[in-house]
């Protein structure tokens, strides 16, 4: 029986844990939430939303706060970080449109 396919090409979570101030540091306090909304727009954008295509999702803590803020790019299991909006625009056109891994944000 073979394996069925995969519901999105691309499935992206944007870590967006909120911590209470004065505990660990988490990706919402460096802008995860707002440039989580500004892949969804991009993506929709683009039109490559969808089924078959991209989805952008929020995550609780993925556990790589530090490193972050963090972005996980699924099937390839690819952890980014990013800053701003370009490298968000790098990440998309790159990976998500071109199939090449950003090394330059890429988290080992």
């Amino acid at each position: 029986m073979s394996e069925p396919a995969s519901f999105y090409r691309h499935h992206v979570f944007f870590c967006c844990n909120q911590r209470p101030p004065g505990e660990r540091v988490c990706c919402n306090d460096k802008g995860a939430s707002e440039l989580r909304d500004y892949a969804k727009k991009r993506v929709k954008k683009a039109g490559l939303a969808g089924p078959g295509q991209v989805r952008i999702n929020q995550a609780g803590c993925l556990d790589r706060c530090e490193l972050g803020p963090c972005v996980v790019v699924y099937p390839e299991a690819v952890w980014y970080t990013y800053i701003d909006e370009e490298d968000i625009d790098e990440i998309v056109d790159e990976h998500l449109v071109n199939g090449r891994i950003v090394e330059r944000l890429r988290i080992r």
